[in-house]
């Protein structure tokens, strides 16, 4: 089944499944509350979907490199225009595959310490 053809809700859902078992993840929890759609590495957040768009961490020149190659956009949590500078979103739309960048996520936050 085509990604695009699915909710983020299912991608996301999808995409958590495919961490299950890894050491030192923790899935999200069930519900919709805070929490509810974010995986963790050593307790620390690497991936999330906020407003139907998976979020990730990221060294911020790979960051710059999906905003500038249109993959990405800047993560404004608050939407006062102060952007977080590791982190990006990447919209449902967006050509870019969640599974590679939420794996590449995982490995930028779990080597951070």
């Amino acid at each position: 089944m085509d990604d695009l053809a699915i909710t983020p809700e299912e991608r996301f859902a999808r995409l958590i499944e495919e961490f299950v078992g890894q050491p030192d993840v923790t899935l999200p929890s069930h519900g919709k509350g805070f929490g509810s759609a974010e995986l963790k590495v050593r307790q620390k957040i690497f991936a999330m979907l906020s407003r139907d768009k998976l979020v990730v961490k990221l060294p911020r020149t790979r960051v710059n490199t999906l905003i500038a190659s249109g993959d990405g956009e800047p993560f404004d949590p608050r939407k006062n225009g102060q952007f977080m500078k590791e982190w990006v979103c990447i919209e449902p739309t967006s050509p870019a595959e969640w599974l590679p960048l939420a794996r590449e996520a995982m490995e930028f936050v779990a080597s951070k310490g």
